[in-house]
């Protein structure tokens, strides 16, 4: 498998993000492998991204994200929900890129249209924090056959209203019409 070197990962997350569209995520359990072709992620950009976790400093649940990049921050949310980051850069910047859907392609079972559903069909969670994605039982790997040809699309991130000024930033990354890729955000209604 060719793995994504940590150079990779040690950029902005904007940068990354439309990189990682077209790549696999593998989860290896034992001798079961199940791979997924990544077709939405979201980047936040570090410290001044209000969406972003890191905006809230370097604490016990971020404290990957100050490290080196092409690490796995994983994180629940609304108590039963795992969703998985991959940790960029520059250095030790923080910004990291939510993968929010897969394509399956070996051995998944389930829905991948969403961060928590992805999570779920591919046995991500807390136990994976901090991982090194870049070696062991999940990793991101160019595919034998090449990320393929296709458009990437560029939208808002999903719920993230809070964000202020960083809310309408086109920081979602999709592969157009990519039957996998969660939902779209839905646009404010006039008060």
């Amino acid at each position: 498998m060719d793995i994504l070197p940590r150079a990779f990962y040690d950029r902005m997350a904007d940068e990354v993000a439309p990189d990682l569209l077209g790549m696999h995520l593998v989860r290896t359990i034992g001798e079961e492998t199940l791979i997924g072709r990544i077709v939405e992620a979201e980047a936040y950009l570090g410290p001044p991204d209000l969406a972003a976790h890191a905006s809230k400093g370097n604490t016990r649940r971020t404290s990957v994200m100050f490290g080196p990049p092409g690490h796995a921050y994983v994180y629940l949310i609304y108590g039963m929900y795992h969703c998985l980051n991959a940790v960029a850069g520059p250095g030790e910047y923080a910004s990291a890129v939510l993968l929010r859907a897969v394509e399956p392609v070996a051995g998944i079972v389930g829905a991948t249209n969403g961060p928590g559903r992805l999570c779920r069909a591919m046995r991500i969670d807390l136990s994976l924090y901090g991982h090194d994605l870049c070696e062991g039982e999940l990793t991101i790997v160019r595919p034998p056959e090449g990320p393929g040809s296709f458009e990437i699309e560029r939208s808002p991130r999903v719920g993230v209203d809070y964000a202020k000024e960083w809310a309408p930033k086109p920081l979602r990354f999709t592969i157009a019409g990519n039957p996998h890729v969660s939902r779209a955000p839905r646009p404010k209604r006039p008060t």
